[in-house]
């Protein structure tokens, strides 16, 4: 069954239709109910098509994800300024997967259906609300990742949560220092505030949502795997330099 499930994954056919419906679907929440600026596309043009990983903040389940896809699919037709009007959804770019957590892939019949368009589902290695905080790294799902970066783009969310500026995860770091890939970072901000936890319900509307692609991180993959995650941590803007003053975070990290 897994075989199965990855092999469809994999069929260009299957996720330009899903990309094709959930991109129809969405497009004016992102951009007619609220408001999308974009920032970096001319720094995806530039990019070769395989071994690249994005790094991102993280603040929904699905609607990071889902922008990203529309972004992607706009700079193939050539846009670099905005996603405009998306006939880019009738030729969709798929050679994309993200990174998400199998827990939440299993949740629901949706996201079920969202895994097909390119989940590498992992298994949590820790657990918060059973007081757990081991990080370590499941090898099955680091070989998964290098396997999609061979040909592919992957986005991660090195955070593992929607928690703003919780700790980065050293798989990451990990994959970065011995797969070599080019790594860009991203950062956005509105969609917590736009949409609920999930990134499917409305919570306000108007909304400015915010996605700055930056260049590629110069990375020395000689450096031990914490040099590499704080690299990362400070490119999407979450390490303790940016939490804002007076946070709470502030009086509990040292």
């Amino acid at each position: 069954m897994k075989n199965w499930v990855r092999n469809l994954k994999q069929t260009r056919l299957i996720k330009s239709l899903l990309y094709f419906v959930i991109g129809v679907v969405t497009y004016p929440g992102l951009v007619l109910i609220n408001s999308l600026k974009v920032s970096g596309m001319d720094i995806l043009k530039k990019l070769p098509k395989r071994n690249v990983l994005f790094v991102s903040n993280h603040q929904t389940y699905f609607a990071d994800v889902i922008v990203f896809l529309h972004i992607f699919c706009a700079v193939k037709w050539g846009k670099s300024k905005g996603l405009g009007i998306p006939y880019y959804l009738l030729n969709p770019f798929t050679r994309v997967y993200y990174v998400a957590a199998e827990q939440t892939m299993k949740a629901s019949w949706i996201s079920r259906l969202f895994t097909l368009g390119g989940a590498i589902t992992v298994k949590r290695t820790w657990n918060p609300e059973a007081g757990e905080t081991r990080r370590g790294l499941n090898p099955g799902d680091t070989r998964n990742i290098a396997r999609a970066l061979e040909n592919n783009w992957v986005i991660t969310f090195p955070q593992g949560t929607t928690k703003p500026y919780a700790p980065g995860r050293k798989g990451t770091a990990f994959i970065i220092k011995h797969h070599h890939p080019i790594v860009v970072p991203v950062v956005i901000n509105g969609f917590w505030r736009a949409f609920d936890k999930k990134g499917l319900k409305f919570k306000k509307k108007g909304t400015v949502l915010e996605v700055k692609f930056k260049e590629p991180l110069p990375i020395n993959f000689d450096d031990p795997t914490e040099i590499i995650l704080q690299q990362i941590m400070d490119a999407i803007e979450q390490s303790k330099q940016f939490i804002p003053p007076g946070h709470p975070l502030l009086t509990t990290i040292k």
